[in-house]
């Protein structure tokens, strides 16, 4: 309940501003505002992630392939949104709809989680939970281009320990950090 109320008042409040950066983005670049990914959700079942595009529309004609740092197929506008996290905000939609969480083990793509399950031993213990917007291994800084065997070890803590306490702190935490620009 709490992130259907939270999701939705979001939206609702924040929705100038969503429509400014998704103007923002097709300015920037041709293609759609908005970029749909499938990923993995709860008890492993696919859904379809919102992002905002940050990337070429092209991107990924060659297959997956992971983003790094400097990347060329992000956008100038993209990059910013990415720095900041403002393109994971149109999944808010995915958490009013009951696919995401606030709070969880951020989603990987089918693709990626074939791999992660073979390296990783519990790395299916994050497919217990809804994925959500931020996490315990985002707040502590594993975002991005990093150790996915560290990742798994913070998300398979968060879901060993998952309580209403943690979950305020990961969204503190996350708040404090979007505000910031970190």
């Amino acid at each position: 309940a709490f992130d259907v109320a939270a999701a939705g008042t979001a939206l609702w409040l924040g929705a100038p501003a969503l429509l400014a950066l998704a103007a923002a983005v097709k300015l920037d670049s041709p293609g759609p505002a908005l970029y749909r990914q499938t990923r993995v959700g709860k008890d492993g079942v696919p859904f379809e992630c919102l992002k905002f595009r940050s990337m070429s529309v092209d991107a990924e004609r060659e297959g997956p392939r992971w983003a790094r740092s400097f990347d060329s197929r992000v956008t100038r506008v993209g990059g910013m949104l990415r720095r900041t996290s403002l393109d994971e905000l149109p999944q808010l939609f995915n958490v009013l709809v009951g696919e995401m969480s606030l709070v969880g083990p951020r989603p990987e793509r089918p693709v990626f989680v074939a791999r992660f399950r073979k390296q990783y031993p519990d790395y299916d213990l994050r497919h217990t939970m809804r994925p959500g917007l931020s996490g315990w291994a985002q707040v502590n800084g594993l975002r991005g281009n990093v150790s996915i065997a560290d990742r798994t070890v913070y998300d398979v803590w968060y879901v060993r320990n998952f309580s209403l306490w943690v979950d305020a702190q990961i969204l503190v935490r996350t708040l404090s950090a979007v505000i910031a620009g970190e």
